[in-house]
Protein backbone atom coordinates (compact mmCIF):
# COMPACT_ATOMS: atom_id res chain seq x y z
CA UNK A 1 0.00 0.00 0.00
CA UNK A 2 1.18 3.30 -0.75
CA UNK A 3 2.09 5.95 1.64
CA UNK A 4 0.28 9.19 1.55
CA UNK A 5 1.83 11.85 -0.47
CA UNK A 6 0.09 14.92 0.88
CA UNK A 7 -2.49 16.17 3.29
CA UNK A 8 -4.91 18.88 4.37
CA UNK A 9 -7.73 19.95 5.64
CA UNK A 10 -10.09 22.94 4.85
CA UNK A 11 -13.98 24.57 6.22
CA UNK A 12 -16.60 23.19 4.91
CA UNK A 13 -19.31 25.36 3.75
CA UNK A 14 -22.79 25.80 5.17
CA UNK A 15 -26.15 26.48 3.36
CA UNK A 16 -26.85 29.99 5.04
CA UNK A 17 -23.72 30.79 6.45
CA UNK A 18 -20.56 32.76 5.50
CA UNK A 19 -17.53 31.75 2.68
CA UNK A 20 -15.72 29.59 5.43
CA UNK A 21 -11.73 30.28 5.43
CA UNK A 22 -9.14 27.58 4.94
CA UNK A 23 -7.67 26.49 7.89
CA UNK A 24 -3.53 26.48 8.53
CA UNK A 25 -2.10 23.09 8.05
CA UNK A 26 1.08 23.71 10.07
CA UNK A 27 -0.19 20.61 12.27
CA UNK A 28 0.07 18.08 9.13
CA UNK A 29 3.05 19.63 7.99
CA UNK A 30 1.64 20.57 4.40
CA UNK A 31 0.85 23.58 2.35
CA UNK A 32 -3.45 23.24 1.91
CA UNK A 33 -4.56 22.79 -0.91
CA UNK A 34 -8.19 22.80 -1.64
CA UNK A 35 -10.34 19.90 -3.11
CA UNK A 36 -11.67 20.20 -6.77
CA UNK A 37 -15.38 20.05 -7.24
CA UNK A 38 -16.61 16.53 -7.61
CA UNK A 39 -15.81 16.13 -11.97
CA UNK A 40 -14.05 19.10 -12.16
CA UNK A 41 -11.37 18.16 -15.08
CA UNK A 42 -8.53 20.32 -16.29
CA UNK A 43 -9.20 22.96 -19.05
CA UNK A 44 -6.70 23.22 -22.12
CA UNK A 45 -6.45 25.78 -24.79
CA UNK A 46 -6.95 23.89 -28.29
CA UNK A 47 -3.16 24.43 -30.71
CA UNK A 48 -4.53 26.61 -33.07
CA UNK A 49 -3.58 25.79 -36.75
CA UNK A 50 -2.72 28.51 -39.74
CA UNK A 51 -5.45 30.38 -41.02
CA UNK A 52 -7.40 28.39 -43.64
CA UNK A 53 -6.76 25.18 -41.72
CA UNK A 54 -3.86 23.98 -43.43
CA UNK A 55 0.10 24.64 -43.07
CA UNK A 56 1.82 27.92 -43.39
CA UNK A 57 4.12 27.81 -46.56
CA UNK A 58 7.54 27.95 -45.79
CA UNK A 59 10.22 30.21 -47.56
CA UNK A 60 13.88 28.99 -48.64
CA UNK A 61 16.47 31.89 -48.63
CA UNK A 62 16.29 32.12 -52.41
CA UNK A 63 12.86 33.83 -52.08
CA UNK A 64 10.78 30.56 -53.46
CA UNK A 65 8.10 29.19 -51.85
CA UNK A 66 8.13 25.75 -50.94
CA UNK A 67 4.26 24.04 -50.71
CA UNK A 68 3.87 22.44 -47.32
CA UNK A 69 4.78 18.46 -47.61
CA UNK A 70 2.45 17.14 -45.55
CA UNK A 71 -1.48 17.69 -44.50
CA UNK A 72 -1.12 18.80 -40.66
CA UNK A 73 -3.21 16.48 -38.22
CA UNK A 74 -6.08 18.16 -35.84
CA UNK A 75 -4.75 18.37 -32.39
CA UNK A 76 -6.38 17.03 -29.77
CA UNK A 77 -8.76 19.38 -27.56
CA UNK A 78 -10.66 16.27 -25.37
CA UNK A 79 -8.53 15.74 -22.64
CA UNK A 80 -10.90 13.27 -20.75
CA UNK A 81 -10.54 12.58 -17.15
CA UNK A 82 -10.74 9.32 -15.31
CA UNK A 83 -13.80 7.55 -14.71
CA UNK A 84 -14.82 7.84 -10.60
CA UNK A 85 -13.96 4.59 -8.61
CA UNK A 86 -16.95 2.40 -7.67
CA UNK A 87 -17.94 -0.06 -4.64
CA UNK A 88 -16.05 2.27 -2.21
CA UNK A 89 -16.59 -0.22 0.87
CA UNK A 90 -15.30 -0.04 5.22
CA UNK A 91 -13.47 -3.32 5.28
CA UNK A 92 -12.62 -2.52 8.57
CA UNK A 93 -14.20 0.03 11.29
CA UNK A 94 -12.21 0.46 14.52
CA UNK A 95 -12.32 3.32 17.38
CA UNK A 96 -9.29 5.06 15.87
CA UNK A 97 -8.75 3.94 12.19
CA UNK A 98 -11.21 3.11 9.44
CA UNK A 99 -9.93 0.78 6.52
CA UNK A 100 -11.49 1.65 3.18
CA UNK A 101 -11.50 -0.34 -0.02
CA UNK A 102 -12.74 0.68 -3.72
CA UNK A 103 -12.60 -0.62 -7.39
CA UNK A 104 -10.28 0.83 -9.52
CA UNK A 105 -11.09 3.92 -11.88
CA UNK A 106 -10.67 3.57 -15.58
CA UNK A 107 -8.25 5.89 -17.06
CA UNK A 108 -9.32 8.51 -19.45
CA UNK A 109 -7.15 10.42 -22.06
CA UNK A 110 -3.84 9.54 -19.66
CA UNK A 111 -3.04 6.72 -17.20
CA UNK A 112 -4.89 7.05 -13.34
CA UNK A 113 -1.32 7.45 -11.19
CA UNK A 114 -2.94 7.79 -7.55
CA UNK A 115 -6.65 8.65 -5.66
CA UNK A 116 -7.57 11.64 -3.61
CA UNK A 117 -9.73 10.91 -0.16
CA UNK A 118 -11.71 13.56 1.28
CA UNK A 119 -13.58 12.57 4.77
CA UNK A 120 -15.41 14.61 7.56
CA UNK A 121 -16.67 14.06 10.90
CA UNK A 122 -20.26 14.40 10.92
CA UNK A 123 -21.76 17.67 12.30
CA UNK A 124 -18.32 19.61 11.92
CA UNK A 125 -17.30 22.03 9.95
CA UNK A 126 -13.59 20.63 8.96
CA UNK A 127 -12.65 18.37 5.47
CA UNK A 128 -9.43 16.46 5.87
CA UNK A 129 -8.21 15.27 2.91
CA UNK A 130 -5.18 12.80 1.74
CA UNK A 131 -3.13 12.18 -1.56
CA UNK A 132 -2.23 8.24 -2.49
CA UNK A 133 -0.54 6.97 -5.28
CA UNK A 134 -2.00 4.04 -7.57
CA UNK A 135 -3.79 1.88 -4.76
CA UNK A 136 -7.00 0.42 -4.03
CA UNK A 137 -6.89 0.29 -0.39
CA UNK A 138 -5.75 2.42 2.56
CA UNK A 139 -6.12 2.35 6.55
CA UNK A 140 -7.17 6.13 7.55
CA UNK A 141 -5.73 6.84 11.54
CA UNK A 142 -5.64 10.72 11.28
CA UNK A 143 -8.24 12.28 13.51
CA UNK A 144 -9.81 9.02 13.48
CA UNK A 145 -11.74 9.21 16.81
CA UNK A 146 -14.20 6.46 19.17
CA UNK A 147 -17.89 7.31 18.83
CA UNK A 148 -18.03 9.18 15.74
CA UNK A 149 -20.03 9.80 12.63
CA UNK A 150 -17.70 10.28 9.14
CA UNK A 151 -18.32 10.20 5.46
CA UNK A 152 -15.82 9.78 2.86
CA UNK A 153 -15.37 10.30 -0.81
CA UNK A 154 -12.54 9.00 -3.10
CA UNK A 155 -11.74 10.28 -6.78
CA UNK A 156 -9.13 8.91 -9.14
CA UNK A 157 -6.11 11.66 -10.77
CA UNK A 158 -4.11 11.10 -14.04
CA UNK A 159 -1.02 12.53 -14.16
CA UNK A 160 -1.57 16.00 -15.34
CA UNK A 161 -3.81 16.37 -12.36
CA UNK A 162 -7.47 15.78 -13.83
CA UNK A 163 -9.69 14.17 -11.31
CA UNK A 164 -12.44 12.33 -11.91
CA UNK A 165 -15.76 12.71 -9.93
CA UNK A 166 -16.08 11.22 -6.39
CA UNK A 167 -17.73 8.31 -5.31
CA UNK A 168 -21.20 8.60 -3.53
CA UNK A 169 -20.41 9.13 0.37
CA UNK A 170 -19.42 6.61 2.47
CA UNK A 171 -20.54 7.03 6.43
CA UNK A 172 -18.98 5.01 9.04
CA UNK A 173 -19.70 5.25 12.70
CA UNK A 174 -16.95 3.87 14.86
CA UNK A 175 -17.33 2.03 17.85
CA UNK A 176 -15.99 3.42 21.69
CA UNK A 177 -14.49 -0.48 22.44
CA UNK A 178 -12.38 -2.38 19.91
CA UNK A 179 -12.23 -5.11 23.03
CA UNK A 180 -15.53 -5.20 24.51
CA UNK A 181 -17.83 -7.79 24.54
CA UNK A 182 -20.18 -5.31 22.49
CA UNK A 183 -18.69 -3.14 19.19
CA UNK A 184 -21.62 -2.72 16.99
CA UNK A 185 -23.55 0.17 16.86
CA UNK A 186 -27.19 0.03 16.61
CA UNK A 187 -28.90 0.77 13.58
CA UNK A 188 -29.26 4.82 12.39
CA UNK A 189 -33.02 6.19 13.79
CA UNK A 190 -35.11 6.91 10.50
CA UNK A 191 -37.69 9.81 9.53
CA UNK A 192 -37.34 11.61 12.28
CA UNK A 193 -40.35 14.48 11.79
CA UNK A 194 -42.22 17.26 13.79
CA UNK A 195 -45.38 17.09 15.13
CA UNK A 196 -47.21 18.77 17.78
CA UNK A 197 -45.69 22.25 18.08
CA UNK A 198 -47.45 24.43 20.90
CA UNK A 199 -46.16 28.16 21.95
CA UNK A 200 -44.07 26.92 23.75
CA UNK A 201 -42.56 23.53 23.03
CA UNK A 202 -41.83 20.71 19.93
CA UNK A 203 -42.16 17.32 19.91
CA UNK A 204 -40.29 15.21 17.80
CA UNK A 205 -40.77 11.34 16.71
CA UNK A 206 -38.72 8.67 14.82
CA UNK A 207 -38.65 5.01 13.85
CA UNK A 208 -37.08 2.93 16.00
CA UNK A 209 -33.71 1.24 15.89
CA UNK A 210 -32.15 -2.08 16.09
CA UNK A 211 -29.28 -3.48 18.13
CA UNK A 212 -27.42 -7.21 18.09
CA UNK A 213 -27.80 -7.17 21.75
CA UNK A 214 -30.14 -4.12 22.43
CA UNK A 215 -30.94 -0.36 22.35
CA UNK A 216 -30.43 1.12 25.53
CA UNK A 217 -31.96 4.37 24.25
CA UNK A 218 -31.75 7.46 22.23
CA UNK A 219 -29.77 10.58 22.10
CA UNK A 220 -31.06 13.91 21.01
CA UNK A 221 -29.14 16.35 19.73
CA UNK A 222 -29.55 20.37 18.57
CA UNK A 223 -26.83 21.33 15.96
CA UNK A 224 -26.28 24.86 15.46
CA UNK A 225 -25.44 24.29 11.16
CA UNK A 226 -22.15 24.99 11.70
CA UNK A 227 -20.15 23.07 14.43
CA UNK A 228 -21.63 22.70 17.70
CA UNK A 229 -23.63 20.03 18.98
CA UNK A 230 -25.72 19.76 22.05
CA UNK A 231 -27.16 16.64 23.97
CA UNK A 232 -30.42 17.57 25.07
CA UNK A 233 -32.04 14.69 26.12
CA UNK A 234 -31.70 11.15 26.65
CA UNK A 235 -35.22 9.33 26.44
CA UNK A 236 -36.17 5.30 26.80
CA UNK A 237 -39.17 5.77 23.51
CA UNK A 238 -38.76 6.86 20.10
CA UNK A 239 -40.56 10.76 21.05
CA UNK A 240 -39.37 13.33 22.50
CA UNK A 241 -41.34 16.89 23.83
CA UNK A 242 -38.76 19.62 24.58
CA UNK A 243 -39.19 23.35 24.65
CA UNK A 244 -38.46 25.74 21.28
CA UNK A 245 -34.87 26.58 21.13
CA UNK A 246 -33.92 30.60 21.52
CA UNK A 247 -33.34 32.03 18.17
CA UNK A 248 -29.75 32.45 17.29
CA UNK A 249 -27.57 34.13 14.27
CA UNK A 250 -26.93 30.54 13.05
CA UNK A 251 -29.24 27.41 11.92
CA UNK A 252 -30.99 25.57 15.02
CA UNK A 253 -31.63 22.08 13.61
CA UNK A 254 -32.13 18.40 15.68
CA UNK A 255 -30.90 15.18 15.27
CA UNK A 256 -31.28 11.81 16.81
CA UNK A 257 -28.50 8.85 17.85
CA UNK A 258 -29.24 5.27 19.00
CA UNK A 259 -27.42 4.35 22.01
CA UNK A 260 -27.30 0.66 23.21
CA UNK A 261 -25.77 -0.48 26.60
CA UNK A 262 -22.03 -0.58 26.11
CA UNK A 263 -21.72 3.22 24.95
CA UNK A 264 -22.21 2.50 20.72
CA UNK A 265 -23.90 5.00 18.96
CA UNK A 266 -25.65 4.64 15.79
CA UNK A 267 -24.71 6.94 12.31
CA UNK A 268 -27.63 9.97 13.10
CA UNK A 269 -30.77 10.01 11.56
CA UNK A 270 -32.12 13.28 9.23
CA UNK A 271 -32.03 16.30 10.35
CA UNK A 272 -35.51 18.74 11.35
CA UNK A 273 -35.50 22.22 11.97
CA UNK A 274 -37.73 23.14 14.68
CA UNK A 275 -39.65 27.30 15.73
CA UNK A 276 -37.48 29.16 17.51
CA UNK A 277 -38.13 31.46 20.59
CA UNK A 278 -37.24 34.57 21.54
CA UNK A 279 -37.66 34.77 24.89
CA UNK A 280 -36.62 30.87 26.64
CA UNK A 281 -39.61 29.84 28.52
CA UNK A 282 -38.55 29.28 32.10
CA UNK A 283 -37.06 25.38 32.99
CA UNK A 284 -39.91 23.10 34.61
CA UNK A 285 -40.12 22.34 38.11
CA UNK A 286 -38.57 18.77 38.95
CA UNK A 287 -40.88 16.16 38.69
CA UNK A 288 -38.02 13.83 40.50
CA UNK A 289 -35.54 13.33 43.32
CA UNK A 290 -32.85 10.73 43.06
CA UNK A 291 -30.81 9.40 46.16
CA UNK A 292 -27.85 8.52 45.77
CA UNK A 293 -25.84 6.06 48.09
CA UNK A 294 -22.17 4.37 48.81
CA UNK A 295 -23.68 0.79 50.36
CA UNK A 296 -19.82 -0.19 50.94
CA UNK A 297 -16.91 1.33 49.86
CA UNK A 298 -13.07 -0.53 50.51
CA UNK A 299 -9.80 0.28 49.02
CA UNK A 300 -10.15 -0.09 45.14
CA UNK A 301 -14.32 -1.39 44.70
CA UNK A 302 -17.43 -0.06 46.14
CA UNK A 303 -21.13 -1.07 46.04
CA UNK A 304 -24.12 1.71 45.82
CA UNK A 305 -27.60 2.38 44.88
CA UNK A 306 -29.89 4.85 43.29
CA UNK A 307 -33.15 5.58 43.93
CA UNK A 308 -35.59 7.46 41.62
CA UNK A 309 -38.78 8.93 43.19
CA UNK A 310 -41.45 10.10 40.96
CA UNK A 311 -42.56 13.92 42.32
CA UNK A 312 -44.59 14.19 39.45
CA UNK A 313 -48.91 13.59 39.57
CA UNK A 314 -48.37 11.59 36.31
CA UNK A 315 -46.70 7.64 36.39
CA UNK A 316 -43.47 7.57 34.55
CA UNK A 317 -43.86 4.34 31.68
CA UNK A 318 -40.14 3.84 31.20
CA UNK A 319 -37.50 5.37 32.09
CA UNK A 320 -33.38 6.74 31.62
CA UNK A 321 -31.87 7.64 34.43
CA UNK A 322 -28.38 9.50 33.29
CA UNK A 323 -25.80 10.77 35.90
CA UNK A 324 -21.54 11.44 36.07
CA UNK A 325 -19.07 10.31 38.52
CA UNK A 326 -16.86 13.15 39.42
CA UNK A 327 -14.12 10.21 40.26
CA UNK A 328 -12.65 7.57 38.00
CA UNK A 329 -15.10 4.94 38.88
CA UNK A 330 -16.33 1.93 36.56
CA UNK A 331 -19.10 0.10 37.47
CA UNK A 332 -18.75 -3.69 37.03
CA UNK A 333 -22.22 -5.16 37.31
CA UNK A 334 -25.39 -3.80 38.27
CA UNK A 335 -28.93 -5.18 38.93
CA UNK A 336 -32.81 -3.90 38.84
CA UNK A 337 -31.62 -1.79 35.69
CA UNK A 338 -29.65 -2.12 32.62
CA UNK A 339 -27.13 0.17 33.07
CA UNK A 340 -24.24 1.34 30.48
CA UNK A 341 -21.28 3.31 30.87
CA UNK A 342 -19.18 5.95 28.44
CA UNK A 343 -16.39 7.29 30.26
CA UNK A 344 -17.38 9.14 33.25
CA UNK A 345 -21.23 9.02 31.94
CA UNK A 346 -23.91 6.23 33.45
CA UNK A 347 -27.08 5.65 32.10
CA UNK A 348 -29.40 3.13 33.71
CA UNK A 349 -32.31 2.01 32.04
CA UNK A 350 -35.66 0.47 33.50
CA UNK A 351 -36.16 -3.48 33.43
CA UNK A 352 -39.39 -5.19 32.69
CA UNK A 353 -40.78 -5.30 35.73
CA UNK A 354 -40.25 -1.33 37.36
CA UNK A 355 -40.48 0.15 34.04
CA UNK A 356 -43.52 2.35 35.64
CA UNK A 357 -42.71 4.56 38.64
CA UNK A 358 -46.40 6.10 39.72
CA UNK A 359 -46.81 8.97 41.62
CA UNK A 360 -45.25 9.30 44.78
CA UNK A 361 -43.64 5.89 43.74
CA UNK A 362 -39.98 4.86 43.13
CA UNK A 363 -37.85 2.40 41.59
CA UNK A 364 -34.08 1.39 42.88
CA UNK A 365 -31.22 -0.05 41.17
CA UNK A 366 -27.63 -1.32 42.44
CA UNK A 367 -24.00 -1.74 41.04
CA UNK A 368 -20.75 -2.78 42.44
CA UNK A 369 -17.61 -1.05 40.73
CA UNK A 370 -14.20 -0.78 41.03
CA UNK A 371 -12.00 2.94 41.60
CA UNK A 372 -8.78 4.26 41.94
CA UNK A 373 -8.10 8.11 42.95
CA UNK A 374 -11.69 9.03 43.86
CA UNK A 375 -14.87 7.11 44.73
CA UNK A 376 -16.51 10.89 45.08
CA UNK A 377 -20.63 10.74 44.64
CA UNK A 378 -22.11 11.98 41.71
CA UNK A 379 -23.85 15.25 42.54
CA UNK A 380 -26.54 15.84 39.14
CA UNK A 381 -29.12 13.23 38.03
CA UNK A 382 -31.63 13.42 34.84
CA UNK A 383 -34.95 11.37 34.90
CA UNK A 384 -35.77 11.08 30.75
CA UNK A 385 -33.35 14.08 29.80
CA UNK A 386 -35.11 16.44 32.75
CA UNK A 387 -33.10 17.04 35.96
CA UNK A 388 -33.98 15.75 39.37
CA UNK A 389 -33.71 16.59 42.92
CA UNK A 390 -30.55 15.23 44.35
CA UNK A 391 -31.16 14.51 47.61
Amino acid sequence: MAAVSSSSLLRRLRPGLPAAVVVSTAVLGAALTAVPPAGAGAAYPAVAPAPGGAAAPVADPTGTVSPPTSTPSTPSTTPFPPSPPTNLTATQVRTTSVTLTWTAATRGCCPVVGYDITYYQAFDDVIYSLSLGDVTTTTITNYIQPGRQYSFRVSARDGDGRRSAATDALTVVTPVTDTGPDTTPPSAPQNLTVGEVTGSTATLSWAPSTDNVGVLGYNVYRFDGWFTSTLVATVPGTTYTGPLPPSTPLRTLYYVRARDAAGNVSIASNTVTVPTTTTPPPPPPSTCRVTYRNQSEWAGGFVATVTVQNTGTAAVDGWIVTFGFPGDQQITNAWNATVGQAGATVTARNVDWNRVIAPDGSATFGFQGRWGASDAPPTGFSLNGAPCTVG
